[in-house]
């Protein structure tokens, strides 16, 4: 095997096992990787605005929220308006999601955070440099993208009774 084909191998190994990842956490849980993440948000602040929340998953406001309406008509969170200020809309989790959070496994990039803080600074950015030049090279630059692994569209539609 060239290195070519190597390096379409380790292409095609990252994809797959991220898509393998993806259906797992649905089959267990019901949720995209980008709904699951939004739920650790939320459990991971106090009563957090739906601002709060896309900019600690780095999402726009507007995904963000379409995905809480989903996870709200699932009975996972709830919303509720400031009573300071009206305006402000926070979410939290509501029994049922912290119930599914506590029993869902654990998602691609959290077993990834683990091994990559193990790493020496200049494998970090080895990593970093060689993926971006990846990505530059598959003219990738301009594709908005968000750090979540994770395969298809962030407001994917998962209801598995309607597919």
């Amino acid at each position: 095997m060239d290195d070519y084909d190597r390096l379409l191998t380790a292409l095609r190994r990252i994809i797959r096992v991220t898509d393998l990842n993806a259906k797992r956490l649905a089959k267990e849980t019901g949720l995209t990787t980008p709904q699951f993440l939004i739920l650790q948000s939320v459990e991971s602040q106090a009563k957090p605005s739906v601002g709060a929340v896309a900019k600690d998953v780095n999402l726009t406001q507007a995904t963000v929220t379409s995905i809480v309406d989903r996870l709200e008509s699932q009975n996972l969170v709830s919303r509720r308006r400031s009573d300071e200020d009206r305006r402000i809309v926070h979410v939290e989790l509501t029994d049922v999601g912290q119930n599914l959070l506590k029993e869902a496994p654990k998602v691609l990039q959290d077993s990834l955070r683990g091994r990559y803080d193990t790493l020496e600074d200049w494998e970090k950015s080895f990593l970093i440099a060689a993926l971006d030049r990846m990505s530059a090279l598959l003219q990738a630059d301009n594709v908005d993208a968000s750090p979540i692994l994770d395969v298809g569209s962030v407001t994917r539609n998962t209801d598995m009774k309607t597919k």
